[in-house]
C-alpha cells in the first residue's frame, strides 16, 4: 500500500505541470469559443469531448461557416490519432475490455505520454493523470468563459509552455536510442509537414508517427533462435 501511495504521489507530481498547461489552453478555448457557441455549449463541449485540438478545430470551422458534415468529418479525422495512441498504450494496460474502455476516456496526448513513462503502472497513471487533466481542462474553460479579457497573455504563455512539456515527456519515455531516433524523426517530419501543408497541421503528428514507426525493428537472430518464447514486445 505504501509503495502504491508513493507511485500515486509521483504521478501527481509529474502531472501537475501538464495540468497547468492544459488549464491555460482551457482558458483560451473558453474565451474563444463562447462568442461562437455560447456559454452552455462551450462548457458542455469541454465536459463531453475533452480534446483540445478537436474543440479548437470545431470552433474555428464553425466560426468560418463550415457545414455540419465538414465539421464532423474534420473532427473524426483529427481524432483518428487516438487510434495510434491507443495501439501504443494497449500492451501496457492490464485488465479486460470493460476496464480499458473506461480508461479510453482519458486518452489524450499528454496522459498517454505520461503513462508511457511509467509502463509498469500505465493504467493507474492514465487514470490519475486523466482525472487531473480533465478537471484542469474544465476549470480552465470556465475561467475563459467568465473572464476572457486575460486571453492574449494566457495564449502566449500556453504556446510557450506546451512544446517544453512535450519535449520533457518524450525524453522521459525514450528508453532506447531507437526511440530517441524515432522521436527526432517524428519531430522533423511534423515540422516539414506543417510548413508544406499548413491546413493539415492538426494531423501532421499522426502522419509523422506512422512514417517513423514502420518498418518495425527486427530482432537479430530471431529467425535462427532455438527458443520459441518471445521476451516482451518492443516498439
Amino acid at each position: 500500500m505504501d509503495a502504491m501511495g508513493r507511485d500515486d504521489r509521483a504521478t501527481l507530481v509529474a502531472v501537475v505541470p501538464l495540468a497547468g498547461a492544459i488549464a491555460l489552453f482551457g482558458v483560451v478555448f473558453g474565451a474563444a469559443s463562447r462568442p461562437v457557441f455560447g456559454t452552455g455549449l462551450t462548457l458542455a463541449t469541454s465536459a463531453l469531448v475533452f480534446s483540445g485540438v478537436v474543440q479548437f478545430t470545431v470552433a474555428g470551422l464553425a466560426f468560418g461557416g463550415a457545414s455540419s458534415l465538414a465539421i464532423l468529418a474534420t473532427a473524426a479525422l483529427v481524432n483518428a490519432r487516438n487510434l495510434a495512441l491507443g495501439a501504443v498504450l494497449r500492451p501496457h494496460l492490464r485488465g479486460g475490455p470493460v476496464r480499458r474502455a473506461g480508461l479510453a476516456w482519458f486518452v489524450i496526448d499528454e496522459t498517454v505520454g505520461l503513462a508511457l513513462t511509467r509502463r509498469d503502472h500505465a493504467a493507474r497513471t492514465l487514470l490519475i493523470g486523466g482525472v487531473v487533466c480533465y478537471v484542469a481542462w474544465l476549470a480552465g474553460t470556465v475561467v475563459g468563459v467568465v473572464g476572457g479579457g486575460v486571453v492574449p497573455g494566457v495564449a502566449a504563455l500556453a504556446a510557450a509552455v506546451f512544446p517544453v512539456l512535450f519535449v520533457a515527456l518524450a525524453a522521459m519515455a525514450a528508453t532506447s536510442m531507437s526511440l530517441v531516433h524515432r522521436s527526432l524523426g517524428a519531430a522533423a517530419v511534423t515540422v516539414m509537414l506543417a510548413f508544406a501543408w499548413p491546413a493539415g497541421r492538426a494531423i501532421a503528428p499522426v502522419i509523422a508517427a506512422i512514417v517513423v514507426a514502420f518498418p518495425g525493428q527486427r530482432r537479430p537472430n530471431a529467425s535462427h533462435s532455438g527458443h520459441s518464447d518471445v521476451q516482451g514486445g518492443g516498439p
